[in-house]
């Protein structure tokens, strides 16, 4: 007896031998009548080329199997050309485990004279068909290959396809990229990687080189994969369209995902050693003026931080006052001396810094906190609980989480602290909702923001020599893909608080941050958008832009929160001011 356990619920209950039996059931040969044959080998094809297919009348219970066949094709090419008929009685007969001696021969010359007719006339079905027939009975290689793999090629995609019709979703539609499940594709294969996977070109191009070697078949092969690709209602266009949606997004975000990505393990030892409830710091490289630090500071400590690594991206006396001897804070100056002691040279870009200041914090933390975020001085973490609390749920093998971006709404009045923010539409309704939210200018930003949309991350400390970036986290320099989603959690950003802080910043955002328009930016976008409304409408096209996009005010509200898109949480970092330092700081 066999110790063999068998699959849980098989697709084939009786394995291979059941496949097998099912696929030899139906391939009893087509037999002939006295007097019938196929056409001869050296039949005049160019003869048969000037005829129409027709129906002969004949009762087709009284004709033997090869008559019956001929029957059921005529009926179905009637008044087309006869040489479709003959390749499909051809393919009919070869399809059968014996057919005449030369029905093969006859196969091929018909495809080596008669291809570019053929390929006029024929409908998609045969001419798979055909490739089918190539796959089994080719003369050489290159035609049994390319004709296998094509007809494995369709006829999955004819599975799968016919499958993905019970989603309610036209081939057209490509699925959201919110909507991806986390569960492991099978036979444990890595799932395809929208921005850098290389499977689908490998596959087409690969495919129709090697049908370009046979002069039988190139025809056919090229007819067919060039179809493929130009189809808009394949796999290859709704992953391209995936594509581009995501590298768009990216590109907004400012997110670098030109790297493949990876698992990074948690080790058990890391798990051991967490606190209940897990500790919490965040990480935030920053030249913002006293009042904004104290702001970010005292809001995160009274919301439970543990530790707060502030790096000072130019030394501010007032700040090294109020933070240097503060307990909870671990105040660097970066200055010609930090720099001079890590031996590296000052880089260029404030994004270069904020995430190699970002990757020595956590270095610091290991054994200090939990987990450690990276976030900017104009974002504050929004939890309806306790960020422990939420912590403590994420599952053990994530080794990070993102919390998506709620933008604040503009107060009418400079320097005040927003009480409402908008949040990103879910994908199945994004455009309606948008469209409704902000009816002129909505189309335009991802999701309605003006900055990222990516959100920030979390990350576990002591996992090695991971990276910390501004919206992911690296491992051996792939991005890490175990990064969890937390719900009801938030980065609250005030990336235009005002209209006075908007503009002030209008102009370093359009030439080096979220406003910068790249090479390959897409024609509806926030960056050439701007650009537009400031060459030819100066600030009053900037001032609508705002008020529509920004500003709170009750007929947006009602927008947002008829689309549920408007949050309203607990948020008062004048009142932690209070709470943690003992003082309203002057403005």
């Amino acid at each position: 007896m066999s110790s063999k356990k068998a699959p849980p619920n098989p697709a084939y209950p009786q394995g291979m031998t059941g496949i097998l039996n099912q696929m030899n059931a139906r391939r009893a040969p087509l037999t002939f009548a006295q007097g019938e044959a196929l056409p001869p080998l050296d039949c005049d094809l160019d003869a048969l080329s000037k005829k129409k297919v027709k129906v002969p009348s004949r009762d087709a219970k009284q004709q033997s199997e090869h008559a019956r066949k001929d029957l059921e094709i005529s009926k179905e090419l009637k008044g087309q050309n006869a040489l479709l008929h003959l390749n499909a009685l051809l393919i009919a007969h070869l399809r059968k485990n014996n057919q005449p001696p030369h029905a093969a021969d006859l196969f091929v010359r018909l495809w080596a004279e008669q291809s570019q007719r053929l390929l006029r006339e024929m409908d998609l079905r045969w001419k798979v068909s055909s490739l089918t027939t190539f796959g089994d009975h080719g003369k050489t290689p290159t035609q049994r290959s390319t004709g296998l793999a094509l007809s494995t090629l369709f006829g999955t995609m004819k599975l799968y396809e016919s499958e993905r019709l019970y989603s309610g979703r036209d081939p057209e539609r490509p699925f959201t990229l919110g909507g991806r499940s986390k569960a492991p594709l099978p036979l444990d294969m890595n799932g395809f990687s929208l921005t850098n996977g290389g499977l689908d070109v490998n596959m087409i191009g690969r495919l129709w080189e090697e049908a370009d070697r046979d002069d039988v078949i190139r025809p056919l092969a090229h007819d067919m994969l060039q179809r493929l690709i130009d189809d808009p209602r394949t796999v290859f266009r709704r992953l391209h369209r995936l594509r581009a949606r995501k590298l768009r997004r990216l590109e907004q975000s400012g997110i670098d995902d030109s790297r493949a990505e990876t698992l990074l393990p948690v080790p058990k030892d890391v798990l051991a050693k967490t606190h209940i409830p897990p500790s919490w710091g965040l990480v935030c490289t920053t030249n913002a003026p006293l009042l904004d630090v104290a702001r970010f500071v005292a809001y995160h400590i009274d919301l439970g931080a543990r530790r707060i690594y502030l790096f000072l991206d130019t030394p501010d006396t007032d700040v090294i006052a109020l933070l240097g001897e503060n307990p909870k804070v671990r105040l660097t100056v970066c200055d010609a001396a930090y720099w001079r002691q890590l031996g590296k040279d000052r880089p260029d870009t404030h994004q270069v810094r904020q995430s190699f200041n970002a990757t020595h914090a956590l270095r610091q933390a290991e054994g200090d906190v939990d987990w450690l975020g990276h976030i900017d001085i104009d974002e504050f973490i929004l939890s309806d609980k306790k960020l422990s609390t939420t912590l403590k749920s994420v599952a053990d093998d994530a080794a990070a989480i993102r919390l998506f971006p709620a933008e604040a709404l503009a107060s009418k009045v400079p320097g005040a602290m927003p009480t409402h923010f908008k949040l990103r539409p879910a994908s199945d309704n994004a455009a309606q909702a948008l469209h409704d939210a902000y009816p002129t200018f909505g189309s335009y930003l991802r999701g309605g923001f003006l900055s990222h949309t990516a959100g920030k991350i979390f990350v576990r400390t002591g996992l090695g020599e991971v990276r910390l970036k501004i919206h992911r986290v690296r491992f051996h320099g792939q991005d890490v893909s175990n990064v969890a989603q937390v719900e009801n959690v938030h980065v609250g950003h005030l990336h235009a608080p005002d209209w006075e802080s908007f503009m002030a910043k209008l102009a370093f955002r359009r030439e080096k941050g979220s406003y910068r328009i790249q090479p390959d930016e897409p024609m509806k976008s926030v960056g050439r958008l701007l650009s537009w409304l400031h060459e030819e409408e100066g600030d009053e096209g900037l001032r609508m832009f705002f008020d529509e996009m920004c500003l709170d005010s009750s007929d947006l509200r009602a927008r947002l929160k008829r689309n549920d898109l408007l949050l309203t949480p607990q948020f008062d970092p004048d009142a932690a001011l209070e709470r943690v330092f003992g003082v309203r700081l002057a403005g």
